[in-house]
């Protein structure tokens, strides 16, 4: 029996992929192993979001080649899709396939023998119009359950549609199978995730459903404690959507909404399909209906065009708006995007002044939102994170908890009060009343 190993970049959906594409290994007869344990098999599920992204592709497959050096490589994934050509010049790497061909691999590559060129398995993008179906398990505490993929919108920055293609989703019907496959797991969490979730119901490329009717269909799954919805753009965040959370049983008060810039004309410049207006208004909505919820929110510094006054504006919107993290990234060109060709480009130095700015203030925004929840009760899952004598887990408004170790809370959901921030940014929590848990 082969060994075969598993190593993701990137975003919950490809760790759902990843999972899913492991398990179909294992019904074939084959061993998963870690890393590091000699596997005859290398999987590499890449990510090609930012340049950094693609480097660590090529990072991975010099490791796995010291770890095995006749273990055989595979590179799916986003960056294989958009370089094959490129990927399979690599020294170590056997094979390389695309967005239609990554969940039949176990066919195309019969044997995993090497041969002394790399094998290339990449159509164009509009081949790939089917939607595999996927979800994490084992892997982490929470499942990472994938409802949609590829992206219909044409952002100046962005290379995902012609990595994944166009827009498409799995039926509710299907999506409800596989919750309740779940719900009779011991998983207490499922976040939902995709390319671009609030676009969720396109079908042969037509609409046949919606997001909404989506949450509300899993809201009535039982066996679940809780669903998580992962990033969702603020035009597609409907106030029906947000009014839902706020009253269901299971979907927990927090959003991730991508802003990207809070300057109407650097948004117009990125073709975004929203002004800033827009984005407000929705932070406000969610914060009138749940003062306690959490939101966080992409955005992207740099990108050409940025001037000080329009970085300013960014800066400043965010400051004054009730966010409660921000994801920062570093704008970096990227082939075949409308902002590769762009003019007025940002120098490096100063997009990286920029980044740790924002950075600075996304720390702050974090501290005060765990402050104003300081005393109060909220549920914790809490996950096998060990540091230091301390395990971690999540309140179902995203903050961090710390609390001395106990073996017997892994993957429980305890009622906590939110006692002090300790030194790491993370909040320690009272004991409770059944005496589990001491003090931090």
């Amino acid at each position: 029996m082969k060994k075969v190993a598993f190593y993701t970049l990137g975003c919950k959906l490809n760790y759902a992929e990843t999972s899913t594409i492991s398990r179909m290994f294992e019904k074939k007869g084959y061993v998963k192993v870690g890393f590091e344990d000699k596997p005859d098999i290398f999987i590499i599920n890449t990510c090609s979001v930012t340049e950094n992204a693609d480097k660590k592709c090529k990072k991975i497959v010099k490791e796995a080649k010291k770890i095995s050096p006749d273990g055989f490589v595979a590179i799916i994934g986003c960056y294989a899709q958009l370089k094959p050509r490129e990927i399979a010049t690599i020294q170590g790497v056997d094979a390389v396939l695309g967005a239609a061909e990554k969940f039949r691999l176990i066919e195309l590559l019969d044997g995993f023998a090497a041969s002394q060129e790399a094998k290339v398995f990449a159509s164009e993008i509009k081949e790939a119009q089917d939607f595999n179906h996927a979800f994490s398990m084992h892997d982490r505490t929470r499942t990472f359950l994938k409802v949609q993929d590829g992206c219909n919108y044409g952002c100046a920055f962005c290379t995902i549609p012609l990595a994944r293609g166009k827009s498409r989703s799995d039926s509710i019907e299907n999506i409800l199978v596989t919750a309740n496959e779940i719900a009779n797991t011991d998983v207490k969490e499922v976040v939902l995730t995709g390319v671009n979730i609030g676009d969720f119901g396109i079908e042969g490329g037509k609409r046949k459903e919606s997001f909404l009717d989506l949450i509300r269909s899993l809201d009535l799954v039982e066996g679940i404690d809780r669903f998580r919805i992962s990033s969702i753009e603020p035009n597609l965040l409907t106030n029906e959507a947000i009014q839902f959370v706020s009253e269901s049983r299971h979907f927990v008060p927090h959003f991730h909404i991508p802003l990207q810039s809070g300057s109407n004309t650097l948004l117009r410049k990125m073709g975004r399909r929203y002004l800033r207006e827009l984005y407000e208004d929705r932070v406000y909505k969610i914060k009138s209906l749940m003062p306690h919820c959490c939101i966080g929110t992409d955005v992207i510094v740099g990108f050409p065009g940025e001037t000080e006054a329009l970085f300013m504006e960014t800066y400043n919107f965010l400051k004054d708006l009730p966010v409660s993290y921000l994801h920062v990234f570093t704008y970096s060109e990227r082939a075949n995007t409308r902002a590769a060709e762009m003019e007025d480009v940002v120098p490096m130095k100063i997009r990286n002044k920029r980044s740790k700015m924002l950075r600075i203030l996304s720390e702050k925004k974090r501290r005060a939102f765990y402050e104003e929840n300081l005393g109060k009760t909220f549920q914790v899952l809490f996950e096998e994170d060990i540091e230091e004598g301390k395990m971690h887990g999540f309140t179902e408004n995203y903050i961090r908890i710390s609390a001395k170790y106990d073996p017997l809370l892994i993957n429980e959901i305890k009622e906590v009060t939110l006692s002090d921030i300790n030194e790491k940014g993370t909040v320690e929590v009272l004991e409770p009343e059944n005496g589990l848990m001491a003090h931090g």
